[in-house]
């Protein structure tokens, strides 16, 4: 039972959500931050179990699609959904009551485009958009959520609200290294969104499911590559501008075993055996960046 259900949500995937969890985090350390952990843990399970959740969304609607068969009946399939659904948004509401409007509002968005990413009319999954918002959702406002609870009061933005009027103050620099610091996080999670979609171009073509290799074509495979170049340029500007500590760029030595998987993915793009390379990449950048933050924070703040 256990088991079919672990396989039903896909536990092992969580690593997307999980990883950039636990790098902003000591993000946030390294900052010298107060870790707000009543605050933190609350927004950590209110966003696995809704990951969870877009996962069995995910899965329940290809079932219908492409014939997979489901871990359980339809029916407690969906009882599933409905039980993970109700509480990441029961954890997701209560967070958003004990801070402010900003948090319900970033975490209704999420949750607005996590179900319909594969439900509803049109699907995101069915556009060109899924690694964008794939790489947005869980390599910025991940980030930007877990920022924003543990940060003094307008650290980030500042808003007023009346029946007359509606007044947004941003504060450039906080946002501007949000958005550096995201940049790895979102790379290495939309190139697992782009391996799988090059990998079922085929496929996703009999479905009437038109992803962005289908629109790109050739040039995907050089994007692949070049998405995950771009998060190592990412490493090295924040080193520079002192975001992070200069040990993070001992990191950069995980682009050897990057640049081979990049040239097995290059010659083959199959699901069943090259696909992983992008799993593989993911927990190398991702892990390495992790530990050399966390190195530092024992460094210079422990």
């Amino acid at each position: 039972m256990l088991g079919r259900l672990f396989n039903y949500i896909e536990i092992k995937t969580k690593i997307t959500s999980t990883f950039t969890f636990l790098l902003t985090l000591g993000f946030l350390l390294y900052q010298g931050r107060e870790i707000l952990w009543g605050k933190t843990l609350l927004f950590f399970a209110g966003m696995f179990f809704f990951d969870l959740t877009t996962t069995a969304i995910n899965n329940y609607i290809d079932s219908k699609d492409n014939g997979q068969v489901l871990a359980f009946g339809r029916k407690k399939s969906l009882l599933i959904i409905f039980i993970l659904f109700g509480i990441s948004a029961i954890l997701g509401l209560y967070l958003a009551y004990i801070t402010d409007l900003v948090v319900l509002l970033a975490g209704g968005f999420c949750f607005i485009c996590g179900v319909f990413y594969t439900f509803g009319p049109l699907p995101i999954s069915r556009i060109p958009l899924g690694e964008v918002l794939s790489g947005f959702f869980y390599g910025v406002m991940i980030p930007f959520i877990l920022m924003y609870i543990n940060s003094p009061a307008n650290t980030f933005l500042s808003y007023s609200l009346s029946l007359i009027t509606i007044s947004l103050s941003v504060q450039v620099i906080p946002i501007f290294t949000l958005l550096l610091f995201s940049v790895i996080p979102f790379a290495v999670t939309a190139n697992i969104m782009l391996a799988n979609n090059i990998c079922d171009l085929e496929k996703d073509i009999e479905v009437k499911r038109h992803t962005l290799p289908y629109y790109i074509g050739n040039a995907a495979l050089p994007l692949f590559a070049g998405i995950y170049y771009l998060a190592y340029l990412s490493m090295i500007l924040m080193t520079a501008l002192r975001i992070l500590p200069p040990i993070v760029l001992v990191s950069l030595i995980t682009i050897i075993p990057v640049q081979k998987n990049i040239n097995v993915f290059f010659k083959k793009q199959d699901k069943a055996t090259t696909f992983n390379v992008s799993v593989m990449n993911f927990i190398l950048i991702m892990g390495a960046d992790s530990a050399a933050i966390y190195l530092a924070v024992l460094m210079y703040r422990g």
